[in-house]
Parts: structure tokens; sequence; C-alpha cells
């Protein structure tokens, strides 16, 4: 089975999921769970994924953060490729969303408000006078429940959370599903699912840091990225979308063309001057629905190579450019710019305020279903 025809077989099975649950059978699923500490008097697991080639991935339900995605090089020597800590109190503390899912609304939203039939919301600034990955305390920092019934052929976690009504401004209460799996194919798939009671609006993503090469200990600059996205969308002093849906032709954003990531990020260049770097939401090019690629990630010395498949609409690119050596993470590496890149696939940054943008209204009677699948190889 070609790497295609197996990526829509996972999409297809995930649209068989319903929001409610599952059916529950026997899981082959290695790995378990262990005590990661407490917030709020809850306790916290730290839960391993594992699949029979060596890919294994480490979850915590603080956050649905990915603390850890161990995958082979090229000569079978198993890696970590993600940003994070050690402990749970790394995650605490001051962290930049490391492999945190990120909700309500992931990215920023222009003024920290929105009008939604004609209503409306203050939300909360944290990031100078916007809103950035939902608030003060959103997705990211909640202790999710974890589904204990969920038990599918492959190893996977499925995690829930309500959300209620005016939380962090946000209107209706929400009701979120999100399953990780590890696959037999070397892929970790995520699949979100979310209904409300009343009109709101939605845009869930995860926020992993990748580093294919040595965990962040260099830069990322030499790995190699395509994007299939033909157009971006422009961003004001503020990171937020000026409306415009420009071509990538001629601008350093251009990564039809697999390129180092370093080719071009010092360009003189207005929008990477005003991100410092990458820091930019991409428009997938699609036809339809469905999963599709969005990028693929090549890191010569390791032989690692990773694909992003989905269901959204953009891809946020951010190169790590607020990272400056302040924070130590795993095994005591310091973390210094640009150390790692996301992928963050998602709708549009400032869509609710910007109706030529893919809607991300939910309504009740609604479910919002998305899926990323990160696939791994070596070449």
């Amino acid at each position: 089975m070609t790497q295609t025809a197996a990526l829509l077989g996972m999409y297809a099975a995930a649209l068989a999921l319903s929001f409610a649950g599952c059916t529950s059978h026997t899981s082959s699923a290695p790995g378990g769970k262990k005590s990661f500490g407490t917030v709020d008097g809850k306790e916290v697991f730290l839960y391993t994924l594992r699949n029979a080639h060596g890919m294994e991935a480490r979850i915590t339900n603080y956050g649905g953060i990915i603390v850890s995605l161990i995958v082979p090089d090229k000569n079978g020597k198993p890696g970590d490729i993600v940003l994070g800590y050690d402990s749970l109190a790394g995650y605490l503390r001051t962290t930049p969303y490391f492999g945190a899912i990120v909700g309500r609304y992931a990215n920023r939203i222009g003024k920290a408000r929105f009008s939604l039939n004609g209503k409306e919301y203050a939300l909360a600034a944290n990031d100078g006078t916007n809103t950035l990955h939902g608030g003060l305390k959103a997705f990211d920092k909640v202790v999710w429940t974890v589904d204990e019934t969920y038990a599918p052929a492959e190893p996977s976690l499925a995690l829930t959370y309500v959300s209620k009504d005016g939380e962090e401004g946000f209107p209706g209460t929400l009701k979120v599903r999100v399953v990780y799996t590890v696959t037999d194919s070397n892929a970790l798939r995520i699949e979100y699912f979310a209904t409300s009671d009343a009109p709101t609006v939605l845009n869930l993503t995860n926020h992993s840091y990748f580093n294919l090469a040595d965990s962040g200990r260099t830069a990322v600059l030499g790995h190699e990225l395509l994007l299939d996205a033909g157009r971006f969308t422009p961003i004001d002093a503020g990171l937020i979308p000026t409306g415009e849906m420009r071509s990538v032709a001629g601008t350093p954003l251009d990564f039809r063309t697999s390129s180092q990531i370093g080719a071009r990020i010092e360009a003189k260049d207005e929008q990477l001057l005003l991100a410092r770097g990458y820091d930019h939401n991409w428009i997938i090019d699609r036809t339809g629905n469905g999963l599709v690629r969005a990028a693929r990630v090549a890191e010569p010395k390791s032989g690692r190579v990773m694909e992003v498949w989905t269901t959204e609409p953009g891809i946020q690119f951010y190169t790590g450019n607020f990272l400056d050596g302040t924070i130590t993470g795993k095994n005591g590496v310091a973390y210094q710019r640009r150390a790692a890149f996301c992928l963050e696939t998602q709708h549009f940054p400032d869509s609710p305020n910007r109706p030529e943008f893919p809607t991300t209204v939910l309504n009740p009677g609604e479910t919002f279903t998305s899926t990323t699948v990160y696939s791994f190889a070596t070449q």
C-alpha cells in the first residue's frame, strides 16, 4: 500500500468515529501510564504509546502535551524529535506551548475581540493587544479527562475536556475530544472532535516544536522544507493577518520546492522582519475536503523525514524566533533561537474578524472534526 493510500485509509477510519465515543474492544497498544504530578489537586499522568517499529509518543493529560516523540534515524537509532521538559514542573512555568493542545482558538485573534451574530465578545489580551492560543488559561493549561474505555487496535489515547460557557470569554459550553494514535506505519495521528450548545468560534491544533536532528541542541536552519502551499496570509506589526491572501511567488516564503529553512530566513523582506523569521499562515493547496499533504521536512544528517497531512485549510510555519536560551528543557538543553520549528495545522488566524477567510464558527447541532497526521520515514 502506498503512503497516500494508507493516510487516506486513516482518514476514512477517523470519519467513522463519533464524538460520543468509539466501540471498545481488546487493545493491543503497548506502553502504559505513570504518575506525572498534580495540578489543582488533580493527579496528572504520563501515557506511553508505542508501536513495534521503534516509534514512541509520551503524552500527558495536562494540556494534552506531547512530552516526547521517539522515531528512529536512518541507522535505526531512536531519538526524541520534540522540545519539552523532563518533568511537569517545567510545563507549569512559563512555556511557549511546547507540545500542547491549543484552543479554543489556536493562533491570534486581533484586538482580543470578535463579533458573532451581532454580539461582541471580549477576550483576554495575552499577546500585546491580541489574544494568543485561547487566552490566559486555555486548553494547554488544564487537566484533560482520559477516556479509559477507549481501546482501539492501535496504541491510542483519548482525551476529553468541557470548556464552560464564558471560559476565557468564548461563548457556549464546548465539549472537546482529542485522540492521539501511534500507527503501525510510523505516524502520529491526531483527531479532534467538538460540539457546542451555542454558536462559538473554534480553531484547534497541536503546538509541538520539532527538531529532527538532535532534540534542540542546534538550530534547524539546515532542515529542508517543502510546503504544498502557493499562497500565504501576510501579517501586520502585531502578527495579525491583513486579510490579503498573497502568492508566495518571488518571496522568501516560497517553499513549493524543497529548500533549507535557513536559505532565505535573513532576507530583508518586510514579512520576515515583522515576524523575526517565519511565523506565518500558509494556505494549503487543496481541492475538496479530506487529508492532503501540507508539508514535508527532511533532515540530511539523521535521514529523518516528516510529512504533515491534514484536513485543515492552513498551516502555521514557525521557526522558534522567540526562543532565546533562557529555557532549559529535557536533558539540560538550553533552547536557543531557531532550535526548533512548528507546523501547526489550523484555520487562519483572526478568522472571526475576517469574513473573507474560511469560517471557524461552530453552531449547535454541528460536530467539528479535524485530522492531522505526522508521518515519519528515513532517506
